[in-house]
């Protein structure tokens, strides 16, 4: 055979083979999905993590005609089920509702992860936002953050905060008005939301800061003191409590969710997946839904949240070192 045609069969080959790869890929996405659909929370039952997952997931089943499964996988700030979701294959059919815990804070709290939040995912929408809301417990002589600052200086080491796990939003936020009002507060680390909420409710500590649809029913029953939001803005819930910042705190760290999926799922599923997810979070009936929970929904392209991400990731990295907060 003369080599010229050896060579023009080898490339013949080689373009059919890459016309059936191409092929196949536009059916995987035409066909997607054709079974279960997992969606990793990676924190427990009853707090923004599970709640948006779930509201989520209902929605997906139906427009997909698939179950959508939430799997509460917690422990270790979030870690655990994200480093879960990382390592699982990479055809959508396994997602993570993230947040600025696992996807960002922890990238300065930790010396080593176990998985990298911008090379071993791919972004697919920003899903929401959630005020957090710092409140006390009634046995807490105090009505203002003015009040607590001064019985806390007057009573060094007597206070204590919960958090919703080391690293958390809620504990970075305790750890800089700590810093910033120059006062000694405990830190007691509950393994989510809903720990903490009970916690506080039942006075085993003193103050806490918690995404705002736990505390604010207990606050508006007088069971608990609301003292400020660590917002740029009041929470519509509760215009009469001031922002940190008014307060002379400028302390700004809301809850973010965000859906991802493992690095390298395919294109054309997770362009799937965003259309999906804009789609429901632009559902009249569901943005009120989440608002009167004091939810925000933020919906966004993959590159638009890819590029929140990393800004994210830079900033709080930052704060942390420059603050000096630890997990311990």
């Amino acid at each position: 055979m003369h080599p010229s045609n050896s060579s023009a069969r080898i490339v013949l080959a080689f373009l059919s083979t890459a016309v059936l790869v191409g092929a196949g890929t536009g059916a995987q996405a035409q066909a997607y999905p054709n079974r279960p659909i997992h969606i990793i929370a990676p924190f427990p039952a009853g707090g923004g993590y599970d709640f948006l997952s779930r509201l989520v997931g209902a929605e997906m089943s139906k427009t997909f005609g698939q179950p959508v499964v939430v799997e509460n996988k917690a422990g270790a700030n979030g870690n655990i089920g994200t480093d879960a979701a990382a390592k699982s294959a990479p055809d959508g059919y396994t997602l993570l509702m993230g947040g600025n815990s696992p996807l960002a804070l922890n990238v300065g709290l930790y010396a080593k992860l176990p998985y990298d939040p911008v090379k071993d995912f791919e972004t697919i929408s920003r899903v929401a936002t959630q005020p957090n809301l710092l409140a006390a417990h009634p046995k807490v002589p105090v009505k203002t953050v003015a009040d607590l600052v001064q019985y806390a200086k007057a009573n060094p080491g007597r206070l204590s905060y919960a958090s919703n796990g080391n690293g958390s939003p809620q504990h970075l936020a305790a750890e800089q008005l700590k810093r910033m009002a120059g006062i000694d507060l405990v830190h007691v680390p509950y393994k989510g939301a809903a720990p903490t909420a009970a916690a506080l409710l039942a006075g085993e500590v003193s103050i806490a800061f918690n995404i705002i649809l736990l505390p604010l029913p207990h606050v508006h029953a007088g069971k608990l003191t609301g003292l400020a939001v660590a917002s740029a803005k009041r929470s519509p819930l509760a215009p009469d409590i001031p922002t940190l910042a008014e307060l002379g705190y400028p302390i700004d760290i809301d809850t973010w969710y965000g859906l991802v999926a493992p690095a390298g799922t395919p294109k054309e599923v997770v362009a799937k997946l965003n259309a999906e997810t804009l789609r429901i979070l632009n559902l009249p009936e569901l943005r009120e839904r989440t608002r009167s929970q004091g939810i925000e929904l933020a919906a966004s392209t993959p590159e638009q949240f890819s590029a929140f991400l990393k800004a994210d990731i830079a900033k709080w990295t930052q704060v942390i070192r420059e603050f000096k907060i630890t997990i311990d």
